[in-house]
Formats: C-alpha cells, sequence, structure tokens
C-alpha cells in the first residue's frame, strides 16, 4: 500500500509530546537541531495553560512536522521550571538549534501562537534547519490517518495503514502500538499482548501505557465470572459493592465505558471509604487507560465531581 494514499494534513503524534527533567537534553535540545520546538510549561490547576495547550497542539498540527511541541508539567519539574526562569503559567519558550530563542508568558489567541510559529519555523528556515523528510512526512501522515481510523473503529483500514508503515519501516513505535490497538480493540487480545512485546523495553506514551493498562483489565475482567449473576446479586443485594464492583469491570471489558464509570461512582456514592476507596481508585485507573480525551472519561469525571463537591 502506498504511504501517500494515507496522507492527510497532520504530522504524527511524536511531534507533541509530554516529557519531562530527565528527557529534556533529547526532546528539546537535540530535537531543536532538526526542527524547531516549543516548549509548554503548565500545570493541571492552571486554567489558562487547558485554553492555550489545545492552540499549541492545533498549530503545530497544521503545520506538518515544520515545529513541534514538547509540554513540561511544572508541578513535577520545579528545578527545570526554575532554571528556565518560569515565573508564571503558561509558559512557552521556543528552541531553535540547541538554544531558547523566544518565549511568551499567558494564554494567547490563535491568531497570535500562529504568528509566533511561523515567525520561528521562518527562523530555522534561514538557519538551515528543516522539518521532516519527505518520506518521514509521508510516514507521519499516514500513522495521523490510521489512528483516525482506529479511533472512528475503522479497524480494517487502519490495521492496513499500520501495515503499510511497518514494510517500509518495521521498527516504527507508533504503528507496532497502533496494530497492537487494533488487535486489542477487535478482540485479539493475547496478540495485541504479543505485539506490544515487540516494542523496545523503554518505549512509552500515553497510548502505549493506556493500551497496556486496559489489556490488564480486560484479563483482570475475564476471572470475574457471570454479569447477569452479578446483577441478579444487586437486584436483591444494592449494597454488595463486590459484586457492583465486578460487574464494572466486566462492563469495561465490554466497551461498556461510562456504564463501568457509573457503577464505581454508584459504589462511592453508597460507602465511599469501601475496600480502601477502592471504587475511586479503580476509576482513575480507567480514565487513564481510556485517554483523557475519550468521551467516558470526560462524563466520568464530571459525574466523579458532581460526587466529591455537591
Amino acid at each position: 500500500m502506498d504511504l501517500r494514499a494515507a496522507q492527510t494534513a497532520t504530522p504524527a503524534n511524536d511531534l507533541i509530546r509530554d516529557s519531562d527533567t530527565a528527557r529534556f537534553q533529547a526532546d528539546v535540545l537535540e530535537a531543536s537541531m532538526q526542527r524547531p520546538v516549543l516548549v509548554d510549561f503548565w500545570a493541571p490547576w492552571c486554567g489558562p495553560c487547558r485554553q492555550l495547550t489545545p492552540t499549541l497542539e492545533k498549530i503545530v498540527a497544521a503545520n506538518g512536522g515544520k515545529i513541534a511541541l514538547v509540554k513540561i508539567n511544572v508541578d513535577e519539574n520545579q528545578a527545570l521550571a526554575g532554571q528556565m526562569g518560569v515565573q508564571s503559567i503558561p509558559a512557552v519558550f521556543a528552541f531553535l538549534g540547541g538554544r531558547p530563542v523566544d518565549a511568551f508568558m499567558g494564554a494567547q489567541p490563535e491568531s497570535e501562537v500562529a504568528r509566533f510559529a511561523a515567525k520561528l519555523i521562518e527562523a530555522a528556515a534561514q538557519a538551515g534547519i528543516g522539518g521532516p523528510s519527505d518520506n518521514e512526512s509521508q510516514i507521519a501522515q499516514a500513522i495521523q490517518a490510521a489512528d483516525n481510523a482506529l479511533a472512528e473503529q475503522d479497524f480494517e483500514r487502519a490495521y492496513q495503514i499500520y501495515s503499510a508503515i511497518l514494510r517500509q519501516a518495521p521498527d516504527n513505535i507508533e504503528a507496532i502500538a497502533g496494530v497492537a490497538g487494533v488487535q486489542f480493540e477487535t478482540g485479539d487480545i493475547d496478540d495485541a499482548e504479543q505485539t506490544l512485546g515487540m516494542l523496545p523495553e523503554d518505549a512509552a506514551s500515553p497510548a502505549i501505557d493506556g493500551l497496556r493498562k486496559s489489556i490488564a483489565l480486560a484479563r483482570e475482567a475475564a476471572s470475574l465470572g457471570d454479569p447477569a449473576a452479578l446483577s441478579a446479586r444487586l437486584q436483591t443485594a444494592p449494597d454488595d459493592h463486590q459484586a457492583r464492583f465486578d460487574l464494572a469491570m466486566i462492563l469495561n471489558a465490554r466497551g461498556e465505558k461510562l456504564e463501568a464509570a457509573q457503577a464505581l461512582i454508584e459504589i462511592m456514592g453508597r460507602d465511599r471509604e469501601w475496600s480502601e476507596d477502592g471504587a475511586r481508585r479503580k476509576l482513575l485507573e480507567l480514565f487513564e487507560a481510556w485517554g483523557p480525551k475519550d468521551p467516558a472519561t470526560l462524563k466520568g469525571r464530571r459525574l466523579l465531581s458532581s460526587l466529591l463537591f455537591r
């Protein structure tokens, strides 16, 4: 399959990544020798950060590999933020050729961020620092097309594109993880686990970590018995929290994510301290496995907040 048939206008997900102090040298300084890098210093509690980061991601995606984004959580990397002179967030630094060349503070309109990025890309071109090669661009765009197909549950198309990528780039981590994702979503848990085993030991990303957690959760659910029997137990004993917990795990394994979240939240509403707050801890584990943008995660977090702060 020709990768050009799978091209889109956006780059691969590896142009947008989370990093930390230990990986700053590779993810920012060294990477900025190949293309300009925006470094977004943010924190989960920062409202303006939640406005700015999606804008940064959109601008990076729109530039087709000419610029990258690295996100640094200041709460977890305070020394690094201090070294960079970060006094308020969000703070965005532009790196080019291994050094910071520009910056801005605070949330900015999309138009201003786009101008900032365009100025940086122009400076990179003048310095002889470009974006990806034609082949890298094709692979990047094909990865995005496959990821989109997987998100839309077009498993056949996703598998075809990931396989085409691997024929040209056998060690491509995103394509290997993508194949494993297709296998998991179509019920081939053993094959998905085996495919993930092909990745380097240090391979990590939110998608890979989430898939590994999903496989572990599916294994756990497989040993929990008959969901009909668990539902029957709850009809006569609604405070049978273990039965409701087990049912939630089975619901998740069957892809009924929101129903699984609702079951765990029901336990918390009845007995917050049950199993040392086990329902909440498991719910957070599910959110991590599903990913922050999954509709079930977004709805589940709203339900959880309503319970905790009512």
